[in-house]
């Protein structure tokens, strides 16, 4: 019973997924002018606001702040350790919570590029949760590029904050 209750869960995620991914899709304006060779392209993207929130309102993302990364990287940030530290926590007190990890990027880059650094940088996050025992189970990763920027400018200040990885707890 329990085991199809998760898989009915992990159903029911992939299919607001699919729904998130694709009202997103629909209004990200297109890359132009993206060099592959120097990975930076001035490109425009829509406020936070004008983005579908991910996973929906069956997800609280307000519990825990998000956890930023270096350019170009999905190691953590030491700084970022006790934030970190507290969701394993919380996931320890709470053994039926289930947690969504969302990877960011900033602008620069190819679009497909930047779905593979959110990624990597989700699934950092969620390496170290399974190091500081966490269940594997419990835990969903999902990337959305450069989508749903925190800050829409094309400038370092903007970049650092949308270099990140948010939480997003099933309700």
């Amino acid at each position: 019973m329990k085991r199809t209750l998760h898989l009915l869960a992990r159903v029911a995620l992939c299919v607001a997924l699919i729904l998130t991914l694709d009202a997103c899709a629909s209004r990200k304006k297109k890359y132009t002018g993206v060099s592959d060779e120097d990975m930076i392209g001035g490109v425009p993207l829509p406020d936070r606001d004008e983005n579908v929130a991910f996973l929906g309102s069956n997800v609280d993302r307000q519990r825990f702040p998000a956890v930023h990364f270096a350019f170009d990287s999905s190691s953590v940030l030491p700084q970022d350790r006790p934030k970190l530290d507290a969701v394993a926590a919380y996931m320890e007190r709470n053994s039926r919570a289930q947690i969504v990890i969302a990877g960011f990027t900033d602008e620069r880059g190819t679009a497909e590029y930047n779905r593979g650094l959110g990624e990597r940088r989700a699934q950092a996050v969620r390496n170290y949760l399974l190091q500081r025992g966490a269940d594997d189970d419990r835990i969903q990763t999902v990337s959305y590029g450069a989508e749903m920027p925190v800050d829409a400018g094309s400038n370092e200040s903007a970049w650092a904050k949308n270099r990140r990885a948010e939480f997003g707890i099933l309700k």
